[in-house]
């Protein structure tokens, strides 16, 4: 047998040994000499040549390139052949057979090659890991020497990570994701004969962050635009829990309100109105009222009433109210309701003791028997807080059975000492009391019994944040009582009602807040998420085992505010969740988040109350059983200021071209009081006063309160209902002789005066002699309805400062015809109605020449464009001129334009007659009717 070996791209075969072949026959000619080599394979690429016949030498190659990666070895049979009896060969003999192998030597011909034209791993931060990732090359040589991968190399330079001869690739130091989420680096590769790769391969390294359960996608502020209903807080928001299996998620989204009026968003109505709004019972007396000259008593407290026109009252230990006696019922019957909004905390630094919020004992009187002296100080009601406890003391009367009852009631309350507001309401229907805090109902803890209080002539004496306390003496003078157990804290809206309780559904209305959190979709939300509010909706439970579903409801929560101007400011929000694990009570800690709700400011409303400022009515008239119409054609708007815009010479009047910083648009809302003040002396009530129709006040929402220094309209109800009302005050008096007259000064106000009108005065004239009669001239100016953003007069109070520019000539001839129609219909309805008018007075002077003339009945239209060429009318118009100059001195201001009323029908007419007002028109005098 032969071992040859062959390098591959070569053709000459090495063998081991030479290929001889002998001959016996030798030197013999031909028969001794070798011919040929023959191999026999499966078609082998070789062939074998004689070199020398006579020696038998011979050589092996190949017939074409060998390569290695094709095949690596080759076995076959060779044979040798002599010539035989001829040069020819012919008769030749063969020699045995013999096996020949031969390998096949690589060249490394082939470079590394990698796997994948790019890698990519992720890795989180602060980790040092063994193996990142593992890159790998091949080589496609067929031996081991050239075909294998000796080594791998990083060529990047200054990377934190390393690679192995195998080509795993590791971190160096550990990874920070804020300092680099991601890295880009080259690799290269080796194979056995040191040929390099011919092209590096890209790696890519992400940094995660640290997997953190927790909330993601959260807002820091979400901003509210007042009237926009409800908004989304979390649109984006999902919870992250790392992958861990889940049993249930437990999430709490408590909206902050605290900091807010009392305790959140409410209407901030007067206790009046707000009772009036949510159909409390009348008859509710208001113990801690704004001071006034009526009311007092409160004027030493010390008041905050600047947070959204809230009245608070702040008690700091040494304050204290004595109610007169004629606010209250000396004694309250079996069914009365107490109710407060109060803020109370404990005190750091001083004894637990009783703090009185409402006291009602004995007055001080004194026996005198021998040398007794003594102070009678009987309780009997009083309500205090005491250790957290809410305590209301009821001692009843005695009467024919002498036994002990129900005297103390006890309530242990979170609420009491929270330093939070509430709303507390103690509805007494004896023996039975029923305590509500913030509309939700507790019953009392403890409740003992004492024995009734005789009944005895004393007096008693109610107070509010304090109670009298009770002093004996022997001999002596009696010293002024001294007060003690004083209230620290804030009591708001300290009411009594004697004889009626509230019902929960009207309490719930007292104290419900404006704000609060919603879902929104609520029926799109799934069926096995159980979600629960709190009463007030500022707490939202939601529970869930599915983690989509949690994610998809938390996206729901949205926040709502339903009062037209709410009080601008921040609502602070905290989440908080709980995630349990099958199995484990918590398995996954959730970190609480917080954010902000920015409750942006709301437009400003501007109530302007508007209509004629004087009126002229005969003495006569005001003695009549129904008196006088003070404000027949008073109007009440509310406007309020938008984006900009452009504006121009409109119908109504002129406005400028250039850019205004905004336009008025008139809004709906309510009022909540509207006050007749009478100006200088009070009414007499005796001979004078203000009188409001009967049936005014049906299917309305509105009370009143008549004094000698005015009248008072209050309740919650819309502009439209206040209007009605006001249009219906009547002024009487008796004695109209001694009367000239009259001021009055009307205001309104929204949201218990946090919005007021302008102060709109009218003037009341009384005309007594003939001479004043003759000068009765119906004299109107239709009342100046407030046409938004197009009135002039409304826009110079507006923009004082800005002129406007001269129009174009298009719209000064288009304003001009408008202006000569109108005049034309003016001047046409005044003739036929001045001709009218002289017939009837001609006709009643022939019928009843000997009767006195009475004009009360007639209406002279008197037209401020037309001047009038006969001698009588030249001197009424002086008298007239005179009558004007006397009102300029004592008024200093002027309107716009003063018209003539006649009757019903063309007081009509002249309303529906468009006003066209350019910068060229006449102003006239001061707006004034005469009756």
């Amino acid at each position: 047998s032969y071992h040859g070996v062959i390098t591959e791209n070569t053709d000459i075969v090495m063998l081991d040994p030479p290929l001889v072949a002998l001959d016996k026959d030798a030197p013999i000619p031909y028969a001794g000499e070798i011919c040929a080599f023959n191999i026999h394979g499966l078609e082998a690429p070789f062939e074998a040549v004689v070199l020398n016949g006579t020696s038998g030498e011979g050589q092996l190659r190949a017939r074409r390139l060998i390569d290695c990666e094709l095949q690596k070895e080759y076995t076959f049979i060779i044979q040798a052949h002599d010539c035989g009896s001829g040069p020819g060969g012919t008769e030749g003999k063969k020699s045995h057979k013999a096996v020949v192998h031969i390998q096949v030597n690589d060249v490394n011909e082939f470079a590394p090659v990698f796997r994948e034209p790019h890698y990519r791993a992720a890795v989180t931060e602060g980790k040092i890991y063994d193996t990142i990732m593992q890159v790998e090359a091949t080589d496609q040589d067929c031996s081991p020497q050239y075909s294998q991968i000796c080594n791998y190399q990083i060529t990047t330079s200054n990377t934190p990570f390393a690679i192995d001869r195998n080509g795993n690739i590791r971190n160096t130091e550990k990874l920070n994701y804020d300092r680099q989420q991601q890295y880009e680096i080259l690799v290269t590769a080796w194979d056995c004969g040191q040929k390099r790769a011919l092209h590096n391969v890209p790696v890519r390294i992400d940094v995660k962050p640290v997997c953190k359960p927790g909330w993601q996608g959260s807002n820091k502020q979400v901003d509210y635009e007042p009237g926009t209903g409800s908004k989304q807080l979390f649109p984006k928001m999902h919870l992250e829990t790392c992958g861990g299996p889940l049993s249930s998620v437990r999430t709490t989204v408590e909206l902050q309100t605290s900091h807010i009026g009392k305790g959140c968003d409410r209407e901030t109505y007067s206790e009046k109105s707000l009772q009036k709004l949510c159909g409390a019972s009348s008859g509710s007396t208001d113990l801690l009222p704004a001071p006034s000259p009526a009311t007092n008593w409160t004027v030493n407290l010390v008041s905050d009433s600047g947070r959204d026109s809230d009245l608070i009252f702040r008690f700091d230990g040494h304050q204290a109210a004595k109610i007169p006696d004629r606010v209250v019922l000396q004694n309250l019957t079996d069914q009365f309701t107490i109710a407060t909004w109060m803020k109370h905390g404990p005190s750091p630094g001083l004894r637990a003791e009783k703090e009185t919020l409402l006291c009602n004992s004995d007055k001080t009187v004194t026996y005198f028997m021998f040398v007794f002296l003594a102070e009678m100080n009987r309780h009997h009601y009083s309500l205090y807080v005491h250790n957290c406890r809410l305590v209301f003391l009821l001692r009843r009367d005695f009467t024919q059975v002498d036994t002990f009852r129900p005297a103390e009631f006890h309530w242990k309350l979170e609420q009491i000492c929270d330093k939070e507001w509430h709303y507390y309401v103690i509805n007494v229907e004896f023996p039975v009391v029923t305590l509500y805090v913030d509309g939700v109902t507790y019953d009392p803890y403890l409740v003992t019994d004492d024995w009734p209080i005789h009944p005895s002539q004393i007096d008693m004496q109610l107070t509010v944040g304090t109670e009298k306390k009770k002093k004996k003496k022997l001999g002596g003078e009696v010293t002024k009582p001294r007060f003690t157990q004083y209230f620290r804290g804030s009591l708001s809206g300290l009411t009594i009602r004697p004889g009626k309780i509230e019902s929960q559904k009207v309490i719930s209305c007292l104290q419900a807040c404006k704000e609060g959190l919603d879902i929104n979709s609520l029926e799109s939300l799934d069926k096995s998420i159980k979600f629960h509010f709190n009463p007030a909706q500022s707490i939202l439970v939601m529970e869930g085992d599915d983690l989509g579903n949690i994610n998809a409801a938390v996206r729901k929560v949205s926040y709502i505010n339903s009062r037209q101007f709410p009080t601008p400011g921040i609502r602070r929000l905290h989440i908080s969740t709980l995630v349990q694990c099958f199995g484990e009570d918590t398995c996954i800690t959730i970190p609480d988040i917080d954010a902000v709700v920015m409750v942006q400011q709301p437009s400003e409303p501007r109530i302007t109350i508007t209509g004629v400022e004087k009126l002229s009515w005969l003495a006569a008239d005001f003695r009549s059983s129904e008196g006088i119409a003070l404000f027949q054609d008073v109007h009440i708007i509310s406007t309020v200021t938008t984006a900009d815009h452009h504006a121009g010479c409109v119908w109504m009047g002129w406005v400028s071209d250039s850019r205004r910083p905004g336009v008025l648009e008139e809004i709906i809302h309510n009022l909540d009081y509207c006050d007749v003040l009478v100006l200088g002396e009070e009414l007499d009530p005796q001979f004078e006063a203000l009188q409001l129709q009967q049936g005014a006040l049906l299917r309305k929402h509105l009370d009143v309160t008549n004094s000698t220094s005015g009248m008072s309209i209050y309740g919650v109800d819309s502009m439209s209902n206040y209007e009605q009302v006001i249009r219906q005050v009547r002024y009487y008096s008796r004695q109209p002789k001694s009367l000239l007259e009259r001021r009055f000064r009307l205001t309104c106000s929204e949201l218990n005066g946090r919005y007021t009108s302008n102060e709109f005065s009218l003037e009341v004239k009384a005309m007594h002699n003939s001479e004043d009669e003759d000068h009765i001239s119906h004299i109107i100016a239709p009342p100046q309805y407030m046409q938004v953003a197009h009135h002039p007069s409304m826009l110079q109070e507006l923009f004082p400062s800005h002129s406007s520019d001269v129009p174009n000539a298009a719209t000064v001839l288009i304003v001009m015809c408008i202006a000569a129609l109108v005049v034309v219909a003016v001047l046409g309805i005044y003739r036929i109605h001045l001709t009218h008018q002289q017939e009837m007075k001609l006709a009643e002077s022939i019928k009843e020449p000997d009767e006195t003339w009475n004009d009360s009945a007639l209406t002279i239209t008197v037209n401020p464009m037309e001047t009038l060429q006969e001698p009588q009318a030249a001197e009424d118009g002086s008298d007239e001129e005179e009558d004007e100059e006397e009102e300029e001195e004592r008024d200093d201001d002027d309107d716009d334009i003063t018209s003539v009323e006649s009757d019903d029908s063309e007081e009509e007419m002249d309303d529906q007659l468009p006003r066209v007002q350019c910068k060229t028109v006449q102003k006239w005098d001061k707006t004034t009717i005469s009756y």
